[in-house]
């Protein structure tokens, strides 16, 4: 059975659910706005430029979770879902999960971004594993610290090889779909890399090693 993994932002749905997420806070007035959006902006950069200090990040994005109820999380999630997620989901990429589905291929999301997040959206998309950041939960709420090795450039490597230790599957014959050049330390390990809507740094790469390159995108 091969594996098709997924990145998830701006490769299965057509934003970053991170970024949108911080949007969200902002117009919610969960956060003070001003602030937190020139954070949220600079952290989006430092990603797009391969800097990310993803610690930091983390306890950023976390922040705003830290000590609320479930039902007030649910709550959001959902409004979020409605709002900023649905209106992102592509077409085509639904096409390609289900390609892989019924050829049997096991399917796996890994992302940067962190669970709370993306659990709901992998759920959407129908793909039940994801490796993502994890958050700290201690006595059921969230303490705004992050958790365990991040799923971010070579983390992604470390988190799927633990992960597949505990799976009857190999990386013999693996796809990963990506946009991003964070990804290239997970790209590299795979027999069949693709490069979807690619970045720059990512088009230029995937160009001179010949992996295949598709969109997504209507």
């Amino acid at each position: 059975m091969p594996l098709a993994i997924f990145d998830l932002d701006n490769t299965l749905i057509g934003g970053d659910s991170d970024y949108l997420w911080g949007q969200f806070v902002c117009e919610q007035g969960i956060v003070d706005a001003d602030t937190f959006a020139a954070r949220n902006e600079q952290f989006y950069a430092d990603y797009e430029a391969g800097e990310l200090d993803i610690d930091a990040y983390l306890r950023f994005a976390l922040g705003p979770l830290k000590g609320q109820t479930e039902e007030t999380l649910a709550a959001w999630h959902r409004q979020f879902m409605a709002e900023k997620i649905e209106p992102i989901m592509l077409p085509k990429a639904a096409t390609l999960i289900e390609r892989h589905r019924e050829r049997g291929d096991q399917l796996l999301i890994i992302t940067a971004t962190n669970r709370f997040i993306t659990a709901p959206i992998a759920q959407a998309l129908g793909i039940e594993e994801l490796l993502a950041c994890e958050a700290e939960i201690v006595d059921g709420a969230y303490t705004g610290e992050p958790s365990g090795v991040p799923t971010y450039r070579e983390g992604k490597v470390e988190r799927l090889q633990a992960w597949l230790e505990n799976q009857d599957i190999t990386l013999e014959g693996a796809y990963f779909y990506s946009d991003s050049m964070n990804d290239l330390p997970l790209l590299r390990e795979v027999d069949k890399p693709v490069a979807v809507d690619p970045d720059a740094t990512l088009l230029s790469v995937a160009r001179d090693a010949d992996w295949p390159v598709i969109s997504l995108r209507d």
